[in-house]
């Protein structure tokens, strides 16, 4: 890899981490389509291991901010990784069994169906979560108070069926928990990221320490790469965590859904042979 091809990935990660923050999803929904059209070739195993490392530092990263704001229900955060955990490893480990083109038709049809589901379930709508409920109540570091209810056994159902997808995908997780946080369980959506990214610091470590003993890093290019946007988005996660703490929930959602749109046709075209 040359020393500009490396800049432009360093420059790419901290574009990609600070907005993967700001929405609460880690970047890998960005990152994954994105290596997979830069790199039509490659195994989809491969682009996976190089994007949950990426994703990993980001979260980790992101998780320190927010903890930082004092705005992560480790309660609720620590049920719903707990159950994603499994997922998440055997996700890592079916990944191989994907055909290329079929699993990037896959990523496609998930980032375009999450987009149209958030289209038809507009942001700024109350939640009202139904079922047994806890409690939970926030004072942020900034002062601001946060008072909602969540059905954290449902939370935990959710998760495990995020932790498997996220993994196989090699998105991280973010782009379906946030959603699911903030509509079905009713966290406020400042807090759904803050959720989010600690789950996902939890479950994307998990799968990439998976990916690295099934033998998935290769290339030396494969780690090279994988640290360059790791180190970058983790740098990226502190620009993106402080601009979140600057901008309302419906602006999060309306830039999760618009990013959403646009990777999902472009990725479809191309695994279409169209671009």
């Amino acid at each position: 890899m040359s020393a500009t091809v490396a800049v432009l990935f360093g420059l790419f990660g901290i574009a990609v981490g600070a907005f993967g923050t700001i929405v609460g999803a880690g970047g890998g929904f960005i990152l994954t389509p994105l290596l997979l059209i830069i790199y039509p070739h490659t195994p989809a195993a491969t682009i996976t291991s190089i994007s949950l490392v990426a994703v990993f530092a980001n979260a980790g990263s992101g998780s320190v901010a927010y903890a930082r704001q004092r705005r992560i229900d480790y309660r609720s955060a620590t049920l719903f990784a707990a159950a994603a955990l499994p997922g998440s490893i055997l996700g890592a480990l079916a990944v191989g069994l994907i055909p290329r083109r079929a699993f990037d038709s896959l990523t496609a049809l998930v980032l375009v169906s999450m987009a149209v589901w958030l289209v038809l379930d507009p942001p700024g709508r109350p939640r009202t979560p139904r079922g047994r409920l806890t409690h939970r109540h926030f004072v942020d570091r900034a002062g601001h108070t946060f008072d909602f209810d969540v059905p954290l056994r449902r939370g935990v159902v959710y998760s495990a069926g995020v932790g498997f997808l996220s993994s196989l995908l090699g998105i991280g997780g973010g782009i379906i928990h946030v959603p699911l946080l903030a509509r079905a369980l009713g966290f406020p959506t400042h807090l759904a990221t803050a959720a989010s990214h600690f789950v996902l610091a939890i479950t994307s470590g998990t799968a990439s320490v998976t990916h690295i003993l099934d033998g998935n890093f290769a290339h030396a290019r494969d780690i090279v790469l994988a640290l360059i946007l790791g180190i970058t988005m983790a740098a990226g996660a502190q620009i993106g965590a402080r601009l979140s703490a600057r901008m309302s929930g419906v602006l999060i959602e309306r830039l999760l859904v618009l990013s959403l749109v646009l990777l999902g046709v472009r990725l479809a075209l191309a695994s279409a042979g169209v671009m």
